[in-house]
């Protein structure tokens, strides 16, 4: 069970709804190519939705490594993202409110393991509501409002491992 900032993520979710996300990038599971990572462009990977619910009124985009040497590392928190929002481009952020990520900056922190191979969990969330956040908040002030608000959920891991 993936743990979401210590809450484990099917007890986020009132129902059983998902939310079907791929890349053209990679297949659930694979290799993310090096151009979304350090080691590249550092941009965000192509990433598409299908299965939002019509109930909802806001996404919440999550992107995290639990494989981190000192635990659940963010890359990117994005908010009140349109709920009609299907897809995201390769490199463009969607329109929404951007957190803090782990690196201490806004936006897409790409994969950089200091070492192995690592996890890379592309997470989407269809919330209730719109969320009463500022621009730059943290991992723990998104889970908190995000809590109790999920209607469906999606996710697609990839794998990235350096050559050092």
């Amino acid at each position: 069970m993936i743990a979401l900032a210590g809450l484990a993520l099917s007890s986020l979710a009132a129902g059983p709804a998902r939310i079907k996300i791929t890349s053209a990038a990679f297949q659930q599971g694979g290799n993310i190519p090096a151009k979304f990572t350090c080691d590249g462009a550092n941009a965000n990977p192509p990433l598409q939705f299908q299965g939002i619910p019509a109930t909802a009124q806001s996404l919440v985009l999550i992107v995290d490594d639990p494989d981190a040497p000192g635990g659940l590392f963010t890359h990117w928190l994005v908010w009140n993202i349109d709920p009609k929002t299907n897809s995201i481009a390769e490199g463009s952020a969607p329109k929404g409110v951007q957190g803090t990520n782990d690196f201490g900056k806004t936006g897409y922190g790409a994969p950089c393991p200091p070492s192995g191979t690592h996890r890379y969990f592309f997470r989407i969330f269809a919330l209730d509501r719109a969320l009463d956040l500022p621009a730059g908040a943290k991992r723990s002030q998104l889970d908190a409002q995000v809590r109790g608000h999920v209607v469906a959920q999606g996710e697609l891991m990839g794998r990235f491992g350096r050559n050092k």
